[in-house]
């Protein structure tokens, strides 16, 4: 072998494993639904002759289901197995999507997402811990980044999609064709030889995973990231639509932006694997911040915020990926503990954003939220930079 092949056998990188691409199409589908309500909420509001903020308590009861479940049955998943625990939760989530279609009430369809919060609970950390599980070594931030362009997925073909269905057919309809890929992500995870490792004894307890060292600051930082993001996307649409007089349809421009932004920045992963995620993580959230203050300084103009929602989508990916990696790479014998607490604070954090910056956008409008997410981001950049006792 000469020294050129040696070279070469020392720096290939393992590819990347198939099955990221099928837990890909699961966060796809998991996403689509926690994130669609949000631009079609003007639609669903007119349909039930009521307000936006009203309609908005639907998105908050999913965020409360998820964060519950996640909180008292991710657990299982360590002892179970991912693979099994992610079945149920996507059949338990076309029910709830079907039922979200039929709601004949804003209380009904608040049930429905509940439901389906119950199921996104057990399904996101179900999908994190195998992610990380497959993962080759040197190559967890590559692995983690190619099932969280699902989250791109979701945005370009879920959300901006569902606008325009939500025009030209119905908004029922939105919910119906997330049902049909919830079906569909099913029957390709049955099909598929995704390992199913349980382990013996009880299932680890939430509060265990508290001891864990460095997990609080961890979770800190979660709250805050994600109450930030889902207290201003869930009245992104509205501002669209009310303040800046654009059709429903025009929502999915916005979530079309957010998406290529957020699947772009998978091709920059790999810095985070050479400078460490530990290093990588405050820059992060400071980038996200300074993209809020950008967001609410071009709120006045629709160009210019798809622009910003753009640059959004990819300052987030990097907080979104640098997050998992600490997190998952913390104690991988609770690791499905550990990301079943990632999500239930993720979701607390949906029903946190939009119930309390619901009254903060009626009062003071879109730029006001925007700068009270941008200081919310400062707190995440503040306890992620909070010493951690594994270099991850």
């Amino acid at each position: 072998m000469t020294n050129s092949d040696q070279v070469a056998t020392l720096t290939a990188r393992p590819p990347i494993p198939a099955l990221a691409y099928l837990l890909t199409g699961c966060i796809a589908v998991i996403g689509s639904n926690s994130l669609v309500l949000g631009p079609i909420a003007p639609a669903v509001a007119a349909s039930f002759a009521t307000s936006v903020p009203a309609v908005m308590i639907a998105s908050a009861a999913f965020g409360l289901g998820t964060s519950a479940s996640a909180l008292f049955l991710a657990r299982y998943i360590d002892r179970l197995g991912a693979r099994r625990m992610l079945q149920g939760a996507l059949l338990l989530l076309a029910i709830a999507l079907l039922a979200s279609a039929a709601a004949p009430t804003v209380t009904a369809l608040a049930a429905a997402q509940f439901l389906a919060g119950i199921a996104a609970g057990v399904a996101m950390p179900a999908i994190y811990a195998s992610a990380a599980a497959i993962a080759p070594p040197g190559r967890e931030s590559g692995t983690i980044g190619v099932v969280l362009t699902g989250w791109t997925l979701s945005m370009v073909a879920g959300v901006s999609l569902s606008a325009v269905l939500a025009d030209l057919l119905h908004w029922r309809a939105v919910f119906a064709a997330v049902a049909v890929l919830a079906a569909l992500a099913l029957t390709g995870l049955t099909l598929t030889s995704l390992s199913d490792v349980r382990k013996s004894g009880p299932a680890p307890t939430p509060l265990g995973a508290l001891a864990v060292p460095g997990i609080v600051p961890l979770l800190v930082a979660c709250g805050a990231f994600m109450t930030a993001f889902y207290g201003v996307y869930g009245y992104l649409g509205d501002h669209l639509h009310n303040g800046l007089g654009r059709p429903v349809s025009a929502n999915g421009l916005a979530a079309l932006a957010y998406g290529v932004g957020f699947g772009m920045a998978a091709l920059l992963d790999g810095a985070i694997d050479r400078l460490g995620a530990r290093r990588v993580m405050p820059f992060a959230y400071l980038l996200v911040a300074v993209v809020y203050v950008a967001l609410a300084a071009s709120s006045g103009s629709l160009g210019l915020t798809i622009a910003m929602v753009a640059v959004w989508g990819l300052a987030n990916h990097f907080g979104l990926n640098v997050l998992v990696m600490r997190l998952s790479a913390l104690d991988p014998a609770r690791r499905g503990t550990i990301m079943g607490l990632n999500s239930a604070v993720t979701y607390l954090a949906v029903f946190v954003g939009t119930t309390a910056f619901g009254p903060l956008y009626s009062s003071f409008g879109f730029a006001a939220s925007a700068m009270v997410a941008a200081l919310l981001m400062l707190v995440a950049a503040s306890v992620a930079a909070w010493h951690s006792p594994r270099p991850v």
